[in-house]
This record gives structure tokens, C-alpha cells and sequence, in this order.
């Protein structure tokens, strides 16, 4: 099966043809990331082999790590290194399913509060569970539950 990892693996050996060190770079740390949770699962005695949705996991961890770089660099007065990581983000994000619109997020949140009918913050948890199941994926983690957060602040 031709899968994202497959993919990543040919388009490593054009970027070593091209000579382009950054993607080279970027697409290797993946592949190492990639590696690792192989090595993982086969220790705990599962089927080595990525599936898609855990290959897109490793690529949305990689770049929420760029995401927060850039973040620290650019606070730090380091424009160079946060360039640098954002060169890196654009590589992987390419790989990446695209994000949904505010707005689309938005609505589906709502859709998940009626459906849970959470009492006040404590409920927090529920919907974000219920959000996160059409929105895996399709919408950053922390701005998902800062806007949940902010939804539940104004029912109560």
C-alpha cells in the first residue's frame, strides 16, 4: 500500500537530488519520527506499519513542534532561526490535510455543545470529545478547546 509515508520517502530522495537541504532536513527528522513509532509499536508486540492516521499524527506533531519554535524565536528576537523553522512548517504542512475555516470550526462546535448540553465548564471535556470527532485533524487542538472554552464561559 502507496501510503503519506511512501510518498515522503520519494519525495526525501528527490529533495537529495535537488540538493535542497532544508526539505532533506525537515523530511529526515520525519522519517526518524516515523521510524520511532514503528520501533514502538513492535515493542508492544503490534503491527509495525503506520497506519495513515498515525502517520498524519507524527507530521501534526512535528509541526505544532516548528509552530511553537517560531513562536519562542520570534519572541526572542531570533528571526533568522524562526525563518528557518517556518521553512520547515511550510515542507510539512504540505502533507497535511488542509485546516477548516474559522467559521466551519465554529459551527461544528456548536453542533457538538448541542449535542452534549454541557451544564457549565465542567463539561468541557464531553464536548471537546464530541467536537474533536469531526474536527481531528481539520482544526488546531488549543484553539478548538479556546474556543469551546470561551462558548461554555457565555452559556453560564
Amino acid at each position: 500500500m502507496a501510503g503519506l509515508k511512501d510518498q515522503i520517502s520519494k519525495d526525501l530522495i528527490q529533495a537529495l537530488k535537488e540538493k535542497n537541504e532544508v526539505k532533506v532536513g525537515t523530511l529526515r527528522l520525519f522519517l526518524a519520527s516515523a521510524h520511532n513509532k514503528e520501533i514502538e509499536k513492535k515493542g508492544k508486540n503490534e503491527t509495525p506499519e503506520l497506519s495513515e492516521d498515525e502517520t498524519q499524527e507524527i507530521l501534526r506533531r512535528e509541526a505544532k513542534k516548528r509552530k511553537e519554535a517560531i513562536e519562542i524565536y520570534v519572541r526572542g528576537g531570533r528571526q533568522d532561526l524562526a525563518d528557518k523553522e517556518s521553512g520547515e512548517l511550510e515542507i510539512l504542512e504540505k502533507y497535511l490535510p488542509a485546516q477548516l475555516a474559522p467559521a466551519e470550526v465554529e459551527k461544528i462546535i456548536l453542533e457538538a455543545i448541542a449535542v452534549v448540553k454541557p451544564a457549565g465548564a465542567k463539561d468541557f471535556g464531553k464536548v471537546m470529545g464530541e467536537a474533536m470527532k469531526k474536527l481531528k485533524g481539520l482544526a488546531d487542538t488549543g484553539e478548538v478547546g479556546k474556543i469551546i472554552k470561551e462558548r461554555l464561559e457565555q452559556t453560564v
